[in-house]
């Protein structure tokens, strides 16, 4: 199976933008990041906010760099608050504790990156990104 090259990156982005329509949401912005943390591929679709790049790179950075998905994080948050917070300093304000950080992994369950998604509310931005992932198919560990 190919890992996440810039056609998979592509439909990743493509299908979360379709499921954004579909569903009749805010404009969405997706970031796909590769196992390391780095931005493959970005794109906001009309409308959508200047700063929502910046949101869906905390999110997605939030699933890799711990590597569970971002909404673990957000459950984590509640019990030891003072450790998610510290995590935003280890990585220097890109980490952001809120659903919308989406593991993409292989069918080995081998995590190939994340997919980050805002724009609408945390729990839809979360169903845009597995549509994308699926569309590419690779399968989501949100």
């Amino acid at each position: 199976m190919a890992g996440l090259n810039m056609a998979k990156c592509r439909k990743i982005i493509r299908a979360a933008f379709a499921k954004a329509k579909e569903m009749e949401m805010k404009p969405v912005a997706v970031v796909v990041l590769d196992s390391g943390g780095n931005v493959l591929a970005f794109e906001r679709q009309d409308g959508a906010s200047a700063g929502r790049f910046q949101i869906a790179q905390g999110k997605a950075n939030a699933a890799i760099m711990m590597g569970v998905p971002s909404s673990k994080m957000m459950d984590l948050a509640e019990t030891y608050g003072h450790f998610v917070d510290s995590l935003n300093g280890a990585y220097n304000g890109r980490f952001i504790p809120v659903a919308g950080g989406v593991l993409v992994t292989d069918k080995k369950g081998t995590v190939l990156g994340a997919v980050g998604v805002t724009g609408d509310s945390a729990d839809n931005d979360v169903l845009c990104a597995i549509a994308g992932i699926e569309a590419a198919t690779f399968a989501a560990e949100a």
